[in-house]
């Protein structure tokens, strides 16, 4: 008796954990900034570019260094989502970018099929 009381308590146990796990789903996948490092000399971070889900509005008061983990194209993209340059990012390959132009801002738009990751290396100075 107590052997199967225990199994039908296992069972239900079981049963009742992998229901509640059912339930909880991983939150979807979004375009983000991992930060990786910062200190007085530079700021570190990943950012991952999903397709059509663009980085906010932003701007760089210092230059920056771009290192493409999963390259691709990317729309640089005004407030009102007009492409104003389009940049490629080969896989590997390292990337200079100045600092943005005064009072302008821009939006990071990946209208490829693949996320696109890169890290970027900001001066503070």
């Amino acid at each position: 008796m107590f052997h199967r009381v225990s199994l039908a308590a296992g069972v239900l146990l079981l049963s009742a954990s992998t229901g509640a796990g059912a339930l909880q789903q991983a939150p979807a996948p979004q375009t983000r900034r991992e930060p990786q490092f910062e200190n007085d000399s530079v700021r570190v971070w990943k950012s991952i570019i999903l397709p059509n889900q663009p980085l906010a509005l932003h701007r760089h008061e210092f230059g920056r260094m771009i290192v493409a983990l999963r390259g691709g194209s990317l729309d640089v993209v005004d407030g009102s989502g007009k492409t104003m340059k389009t940049v490629v990012w080969e896989t590997g390959k390292a990337y200079w970018l100045d600092k943005d132009p005064p009072g302008e801002m821009h939006g990071d738009l990946n209208r490829g099929a693949s996320p696109i990751e890169v890290i970027v290396v900001e001066m503070r100075k």
